[in-house]
């Protein structure tokens, strides 16, 4: 059974991540499926909307470490990268239904969406420094622009978890969900999306979404030093610790 599950509602591609028995955490193959349907629906003009969600108690835990340590140079043609740059670059709105952990991408890809919606259960936390490495998706630039810069710097800096009543609070989703409607809701939320007027609707997300080309930018830089950070020896020991637990 594939990780990345897909069936199209009313104009609505939704995607799923299914990997319970590694908490959804994503490898490169998920990351290559998750590409090409975005790409799919994305050329498809029955679809005018996405959906993102996880498993019942868990949205993603983030990467697999272990894949994701062997997937070799983070350049244009890496799974991660290019997943990221698509989600960037999609021109259809993006909604998001969280609970459970979502941890590291788990919470740096809501960041572009365009609704996100969480249940109680949700835990966000972007432990990059944590692991000795820095933020990606653009989160470096993105997050101080919804959240602040100090507060950007406190989750950021610590790599503390948080739920979703204070991501509510720091705008990060739109409002927290009862765990039973979060799902329908969520979904009658990307139908609504579907239903208004298409180039309507994609002239005003880039509209919304002025600065692309900085945040673009942004991801390249971080990137780079993503990889040297990967690289060294103190990324390596927490690494190590990490995967010793």
């Amino acid at each position: 059974m594939s990780h990345i599950q897909v069936r199209d509602d009313q104009g609505v591609r939704i995607i799923s991540f299914n990997r319970p028995e590694k908490r959804n955490a994503f490898n490169l193959e998920m990351y290559q499926q998750l590409t090409e349907y975005l790409i799919q629906g994305e050329a498809d003009n029955d679809i005018r909307a996405f959906m993102f969600h996880g498993t019942d108690d868990c949205f993603t835990s983030g990467n697999d470490i272990v894949d994701f340590l062997q997937s070799g140079a983070l350049d244009d043609n890496h799974p991660t990268v290019k997943f990221l740059f698509c989600l960037l670059d999609l021109k259809k709105p993006v909604v998001a239904a969280v609970t459970g952990a979502a941890v590291g991408i788990g919470t740096t890809l809501l960041l572009h969406c365009d609704l996100v919606y969480a249940d109680n259960k949700a835990k966000f936390q972007m432990p990059f420094v944590n692991l000795a490495l820095v933020p990606e998706a653009a989160s470096s630039i993105l997050l101080p622009s919804i959240v602040g810069q100090h507060k950007a710097a406190e989750l950021i800096l610590l790599g503390d978890a948080f739920d979703a009543e204070t991501a509510a609070q720091l705008n990060l989703i739109n409002r927290v969900v009862a765990p039973d409607e979060l799902i329908s809701f969520s979904l009658a939320q990307a139908k609504k999306l579907a239903a208004q007027p298409p180039l309507s609707m994609q002239a005003s997300k880039q509209l919304l979404r002025h600065n692309q080309a900085q945040v673009k930018a942004q991801m390249k830089l971080e990137l780079v030093q993503f990889t040297e950070r990967l690289q060294s020896d103190e990324a390596k020991q927490r690494f190590k610790a990490f995967l010793n637990k």
